[in-house]
């Protein structure tokens, strides 16, 4: 398989590992692999690696994009030497996730500021609620391959727009089923909508439902921590967005997720290692969660 590569990275130049993975004969770990370990290739990584929850993971941390998802979209491979030719694809590569970052971006504010509109009566009921945006957009990591959705299977334009409404304690309850249900409408206008094909994931919640999960103390109250962490405001409260912004430093949350970040550091580097040092038959299915999530054994066959 290395020659393969070598061949086409020579005749074509550098390609993503997307592009090779429907160039070369073979499975994906075993191009994988052969980028990796041979001498006359070099893989160039693009963007950067952030923490994801995953119950089924040991100590439910590691590093996002997967080690499968990373290769073939975030890397360029090519000749070792060639560093000019890597460089101009790896930036063309850059340049194209960070185009579909800012889409995205851009796209979840418009819908929550439409959906805003649509609540919008009396004394302004947006100071009630915010609505913030997490996931890999704003770790400026969003992509476009196409993929299933989890509920239908209905295939989706790439990441999914991660969204919380965060709505204050004594904010009526007509407000909190506004929202949902309008959210809602729109979830299925976008996801049915072929001009659109995007996934929206959210949640409407109270406040004090964000302290209780600031306890920190079941894997459902640790994601709902980690996506407030790393959550940009959209729309509504900014005073209310930097009240649940002060519950993480308030209940240790922002030092306890920094600390299982270094460990998925250190985790990744050790799970990559075990993976090119052993024969693929060895590998039992634990073995391959360190390679892709679940949901992307489906996505890549």
């Amino acid at each position: 398989m290395e020659a393969q590569v070598v061949d086409v990275v020579t005749a074509r130049g550098p390609r993503t590992g997307a592009e090779l993975a429907g160039e070369v004969r073979g499975d994906t770990f075993a191009l994988w692999k052969a980028c990796l370990l041979s001498p006359r290739l070099e893989v160039r990584r693009v963007g950067r690696r952030y923490v994801r929850l995953d119950r089924r993971v040991p100590g439910f941390t590691r590093l996002s994009p997967s080690i499968l998802r990373e290769f073939l979209t975030y890397c360029v491979v090519g000749l070792s030497g060639d560093r000019a030719a890597l460089d101009a694809r790896a930036e063309k590569v850059q340049a194209h996730v960070r185009d579909v970052t800012r889409k995205k971006s851009v796209l979840a504010r418009q819908i929550m500021e439409d959906v805003a509109a649509a609540v919008a009566e009396g004394d302004g009921p947006e100071n009630r609620y915010c609505a913030v945006l997490a996931g890999d957009i704003v770790h400026g990591m969003a992509h476009d391959v196409d993929r299933p959705e989890r509920s239908t299977g209905s295939m989706v334009d790439g990441s999914d727009l991660d969204i919380v409404v965060l709505v204050t304690d004594d904010a009526p309850p007509a407000l909190v089923r506004a929202l949902d249900s309008t959210i809602y409408q729109k979830k299925y206008q976008y996801l049915k909508n072929p001009a659109f094909r995007e996934e929206i994931d959210y949640v409407v919640k109270r406040l004090r439902t964000l302290r209780e999960q600031m306890e920190f103390d079941t894997f459902k109250h640790m994601v709902a921590c980690k996506i407030f962490d790393e959550a940009v405001l959209l729309t509504g409260s900014e005073e209310l967005f930097a009240t649940g912004k002060a519950l993480l430093d308030e209940f240790g949350v922002t030092v306890r997720l920094r600390e299982m970040e270094q460990v998925a550091i250190a985790d990744r580097d050790r799970q990559q290692r075990h993976l090119l040092d052993t024969d693929e038959r060895l590998l039992g299915r634990d073995d391959l969660l360190l390679f892709h999530t679940d949901e992307e054994s489906e996505e890549f066959e």
